[in-house]
């Protein structure tokens, strides 16, 4: 039997592609059963593939993990015994939880989520959608086109419609029938209001059209097709932003 490697365990998580979060012991105090520096994975379910202690360490470390993996941040957390947990936060900043061990031992753990890059779907062969491609790739977004991409998407995604008269309608359906909380499009708001009605008036839920932003990008006053790439990209990366912090708001709610 192979000797159990944390690292290899991270390696073949990365590969598989789910997200998952790398636990880290980095300080103890007083009587505890793992010591600091060491490591598990966490995986999106739940499951610990490492040592990190007790019931307690593991109780924390799970729900900690699950709150890392929405908000794409690290934390550090704080297991200590219930008796000596006052508040949300320890005057150092640490989260806190309670522990019932009667080891009665203090564990900070370090918490960081992985999960590949997010994906920026692109309907169009355009020069506008040409340029967002190589300005997206270069930001670190992993870049689809068009259909090829639609399958995999999920809703911390991103979709954009910049087929400029090619089959615009076609384009616009596809994208607002994935799950991307984030869809929007090169076009003035006359005809995308056009092409929505349309669509709605063909069945698609108003819910779904409703997610269309519309013209896409910020306003810094674009012009040629890199200017207007960036200014699409300048947007999507503040709604990438904006999701993590909105996700971290709700991170640190329980002493649990």
């Amino acid at each position: 039997m192979e000797a159990f490697d944390i690292f290899d365990t991270v390696a073949r998580l990365r590969e598989e592609g789910a997200p998952f979060c790398v636990a880290t012991v980095v300080r103890t105090a007083d009587v505890t059963s793992a010591k600091a520096g060491a490591k598990a994975a966490v995986t999106q379910s739940g499951e610990i593939i490492g040592h990190l202690g007790g019931a307690c360490v593991k109780r924390a470390v799970k729900e900690a993990a699950a709150e890392a993996l929405v908000a794409e941040t690290p934390r550090m957390i704080r297991v200590k015994p219930s008796d000596k947990v006052v508040t949300l936060l320890d005057p150092d900043g640490v989260q806190t939880f309670k522990s019932g061990c009667p080891s009665g031992g203090t564990v900070d753990v370090l918490i960081e989520p992985y999960q590949q890059a997010q994906r920026l779907v692109i309907f169009g062969d355009t020069p506008i959608a040409q340029a967002v491609a190589a300005h997206a790739t270069l930001a670190g977004f992993r870049v689809c086109r068009g259909d090829e991409g639609v399958g995999q998407i999920e809703a911390r995604d991103f979709v954009l419609v910049a087929s400029q008269g090619q089959r615009d309608s076609d384009a616009l359906r596809s994208a607002l029938e994935t799950p991307a909380r984030r869809v929007s499009m090169v076009a003035s708001r006359k005809k995308a209001t056009v092409l929505c009605e349309k669509l709605i008036a063909a069945g698609l839920e108003e819910a779904r059209v409703g997610r269309l932003k519309s013209p896409a990008g910020l306003d810094i006053g674009a012009v040629d097709p890199h200017e207007i790439a960036l200014s699409i990209l300048a947007e999507i990366v503040q709604w990438r932003r904006m999701d993590q912090a909105e996700a971290g708001e709700g991170g640190d709610e329980k002493l649990a």
